[in-house]
């Protein structure tokens, strides 16, 4: 396995160095030791969480075959692979470090961006874990409920507009069905 750095990990490794020399510069040394132990910290924290999150993006992707991936979560999939996604992402627990990975997978076995958009719009906005452990015990149920039943249809709008916008723009994504 070759060790690849890409554009991205490239500007986000320039952005902690500038960021770093910015503090020992601004702070003095004592503040970007501090920082720098804060930071190793929260890594410590966070790494089985990330590692946990692989681990199911690796699986999901040896249990998902590109046919079922494609079937039902394809660009052909339609308005049915919209609403498995949303169903899907309504039900995925976790933060994160859980549904990237997933995300991940299913777009490497042949989901469209539509699906995955909705997906992750689903996950973010009518998630029934974030429901249950935060909205319902600070706002209430009507809140929760009036909340879910005016989000319900975004992940489908976001879903569709995605593929539009691959669909009809010069926008190439490397990836799943839309290449």
């Amino acid at each position: 396995m070759t060790l690849k750095l890409d554009k991205a990990t490239g500007i986000f490794m320039a952005l902690a160095a500038g960021s770093g020399l910015a503090c020992y510069a601004l702070e003095g040394g004592d503040a970007a030791w501090q920082a720098t132990i804060e930071a190793a910290s929260l890594l410590v924290m966070v790494l089985p969480q990330i590692a946990a999150g692989l681990l199911i993006g690796g699986f999901a992707q040896a249990l998902i075959s590109k046919d079922t991936a494609a079937e039902y979560l394809g660009a052909e999939s339609g308005l049915r692979g919209l609403l498995v996604a949303t169903v899907a992402g309504i039900v995925t627990p976790g933060g994160p470090f859980t549904s990237f990975p997933l995300v991940y997978a299913l777009w490497t076995s042949g989901a469209d961006v539509g699906a995955l958009v909705a997906y992750l719009v689903s996950w973010a906005l009518i998630g029934l874990h974030r429901i249950v452990v935060w909205e319902l015990p600070f706002m209430g149920p009507e809140f929760a409920l009036l909340r879910f039943v005016v989000c319900l249809p975004l992940p489908l709008l976001a879903g569709i507009f995605a593929r539009l916008i691959v669909e009809h723009t010069s926008l190439k994504l490397k990836g799943g069905s839309s290449e």
